[in-house]
């Protein structure tokens, strides 16, 4: 069985990340295995600038942004392999994947990172009733099709969720000469970012149905009509509040999910992000893998899954050099009243930076609020937000000096301003 240092497993934004820095740590034995037959992953298809602003001072499309960093994997002589995609992972460090080239082989890694993405929630996630025709496809489909393979995917054409690359690619179709009728959004907010709102729905004049949905497909062999409702509290349909709308596609931007099974799979924990549970350095609960980028979590911006992966690929590096230790008292996060998740799951001091990274996203939008930080009970730090929403990953910095024990629970809340004592 052929043994390498570092295997990277995703040749995106990530993938690249990690392994520049572990590179730059001094690692030269680095495999990425990426599955599509280029280097870039998601950025590939994401056309539209916007990208590149925290990291290279400057706007660039989702192709020129991944270019930089090909570049550089070249540049440094990278080795990697496309149209490989990885079957399984085991608790060892034993990756198995299949290629063109090469068939089914087995790697013994001595460290993996993980930067394998995310996926979106279909159709078959939310149960639409009525018929299965063709038009009805995810968002990232619809940018597919369009960006990379010329192909217009439908002329009178229906959102259903306000995720970012739904808000996008309604801009996208509006612009190819398609006639954008909506978007329903079943949450009383958009769950995407307020400069896509702006530039995608409110410029085009794209009507933004907030707590709505789709209740009926209707078509034989193509989509013909979609109905949506009002919902309640509940997220339940109210009756009278139908509209209908005659179209040919249903384009669902309703989630992303991270690519976490291979890392299930191997024995490795998950959280509440439903990605792997990992400390401060990004290393899951098998030591030597390490997870990061929307496989991990959902980002809102590209230039964080880098500099994400940039941590992680350093960590990697210092294990696969000197190892990381591991005591068996550890903080454990909570995410508390109205928080999504928090990344890290675990802190372990034994081996951590002066310095945390706090992610999390909350789980609604609110106003004049403060974001607890208590440990076993005791605030230990909080900072005022006049606003927070869903859409945007928000990130902390926890002093280390601030963790006066090495163990118990951290749990991150939002507290009310005239709540707060």
């Amino acid at each position: 069985m052929k043994q390498r240092d570092l295997l990277i497993i995703g040749g995106g934004s990530a993938g690249m990340a990690a392994a520049l820095a572990a590179y730059d740590k001094g690692i030269r034995d680095i495999l990425i295995l990426e599955r599509n037959e280029f280097l870039g992953g998601i950025l590939n298809q994401c056309i539209h600038n916007g990208f590149g602003l925290a990291l290279f001072k400057e706007e660039l499309t989702g192709p020129e942004f991944a270019d930089r960093f090909i570049e550089k994997i070249k540049e440094k002589g990278i080795e990697y392999k496309l149209n490989t995609y990885v079957t399984s992972i085991s608790s060892d460090k034993i990756v198995t994947f299949s290629s063109e080239d090469g068939g089914v082989e087995e790697i013994q890694a001595k460290a993996i990172v993980m930067a394998a993405g995310c996926y979106e929630r279909n159709a078959g996630a939310i149960g639409i009733p009525g018929d299965r025709p063709a038009g009805i496809l995810t968002a990232g489909q619809a940018q597919l099709f369009l960006n990379e393979y010329g192909y217009m995917v439908g002329k009178r054409v229906f959102i259903l969720g306000s995720g970012d690359i739904g808000l996008i690619m309604a801009r996208r179709l509006t612009l190819e000469g398609a006639k954008v009728l909506g978007v329903a959004e079943i949450c009383p907010w958009s769950n995407g970012l307020n400069r896509n709102m702006v530039q995608c729905l409110y410029d085009y004049d794209i009507p933004l149905y907030l707590s709505h949905t789709v209740i009926k497909a209707e078509g034989k062999s193509r989509l013909e009509k979609v109905v949506i409702a009002q919902v309640d509290d509940k997220k339940q349909p109210i009756a009278g509040t139908e509209k209908e709308f005659d179209c040919d596609t249903l384009i669902l931007s309703i989630g992303l999910i991270p690519n976490n099974d291979l890392l299930k799979d191997a024995g490795a924990k998950t959280s509440s992000s439903r990605g792997a549970l990992v400390n401060e350095n990004y290393e899951t609960t098998i030591p030597g893998i390490f997870s990061c980028g929307n496989v991990l979590h959902v980002h809102d911006l590209v230039d964080n899954v880098a500099l994400e992966a940039k941590v992680a690929g350093e960590n990697a590096a210092n294990y696969l050099q000197k190892g990381l230790t591991h005591s068996k008292e550890v903080i454990l996060t909570k995410a508390g009243f109205g928080i999504g998740y928090v990344i890290p799951g675990l802190i372990d001091l034994s081996s951590c930076p002066e310095s945390i990274d706090f992610k999390f996203r909350v789980r609604q939008p609110s106003k004049n609020v403060y974001i607890v930080y208590k440990l076993n009970g005791e605030v230990i730090k909080k900072v005022f937000k006049p606003v927070i929403i869903p859409s945007e990953m928000e990130i902390e910095k926890m002093p280390k000096n601030l963790l006066k024990t090495s163990q118990g629970v951290l749990e991150v809340s939002l507290v009310a301003k005239e709540e707060m004592k």
